[in-house]
């Protein structure tokens, strides 16, 4: 029996003190000038390559200052074969470096083919070696379960989509059902997962995707789910704050983390940091984005307290 993964997490946020998760989304588009010398017209070798610098880059600044990084898949499987391998070289980076890594895959099936899923992605003994990846919870029961036995297995963590940060999501998961929103039913089911396999820090290691863009719902959520771990996305760019995040945490400052993607690795071309770094210093945009995001969190929320 490993180590629950929430236990894991939770040394790294105190440790660090700050429950910041970077999301690591490399579009070609908003790479920094120098990395690629034409988005256009670069092959995915030459996007590749510098996916893996800038993915390299990020990492070294913020593995001192947060306890975990997010590789979301999509933007390293739109490269094909060499993109995959620049996800494979990113995962086992951030883990040298100290991060815990969450892959961002949304992955899911039935049966014998979400056990697969799980083999392929959670764990030291799996060929990808992610401590954690998200899933989709909309096939059922029996398309979790194998998640689920996997990931006590191996100490790894799984985080169900429960309430989404994107508009779109109200379309289905507001959707009433015996006189409750769908994604209430979701979350009941997710907290009593993780009850059933609850560490001595009282959260189990499946965990809620909940948006800080429906800080009601997300206030709501963590009432009904107060053993689930909350990976929370939305945050910067998408418009939640950290007061709409304060709720997700418990007395202690622990029980969640944060997303920021875009607004912390392409930090050198917001307006904050444009003129005091461009470019060139591109690295040091990312440290200061990360390093003004913690500070929000600890004024704003009881992750002040870590």
């Amino acid at each position: 029996m490993h180590r629950n993964f929430t236990s894991h997490l939770h040394d790294a946020i105190l440790r660090t003190k700050t429950p910041v998760l970077v999301g690591l989304d490399p579009r070609a588009a908003s790479l920094p000038q120098g990395l690629l010398a034409d988005p256009d017209i670069a092959s995915f070798a030459e996007q590749a390559k510098a996916f893996e610098t800038f993915c390299r880059g990020v990492i070294d600044v913020v593995a001192p200052l947060v306890p975990a990084v997010k590789p979301q898949a999509a933007f390293f499987e739109e490269l094909g074969p060499l993109g995959m391998f620049v996800l494979a070289d990113t995962i086992l980076y951030a883990r040298e470096r100290g991060l815990i890594v969450i892959l961002d895959g949304k992955r899911n099936d039935i049966g014998s083919t979400a056990a697969a899923y799980a083999r392929a992605y959670l764990g030291q003994a799996s060929p990808w070696k992610a401590d954690a990846l998200t899933v989709s919870p909309y096939l059922g029961d029996d398309s979790l379960e194998p998640f689920v036995d996997v990931a006590t297995e191996r100490g790894s963590g799984v985080y169900v989509l429960v309430k989404t940060s994107n508009p779109g999501g109200k379309l289905f998961q507001d959707r009433l059902i015996d006189g409750r929103p769908l994604y209430r039913h979701v979350g009941d089911y997710v907290e009593s997962l993780s009850v059933k396999s609850a560490g001595h820090t009282g959260y189990g290691p499946i965990g809620a995707v909940v948006g800080a863009t429906y800080p009601e719902q997300l206030a709501e959520l963590r009432s009904a789910m107060p053993r689930t771990p909350l990976l929370i996305p939305g945050f910067g760019t998408q418009g939640g704050t950290a007061r709409d995040v304060a709720p997700a945490f418990d007395d202690e400052g622990l029980g969640a983390i944060v997303n920021n993607s875009r607004g912390i690795i392409f930090a050198h071309s917001r307006p904050e940091y444009k003129d005091k770094f461009g470019d060139a210093r591109w690295q040091d945009a990312v440290e200061a984005a990360t390093q003004d995001m913690i500070a929000e969190l600890r004024a704003e929320t009881p992750a002040g307290k870590l």
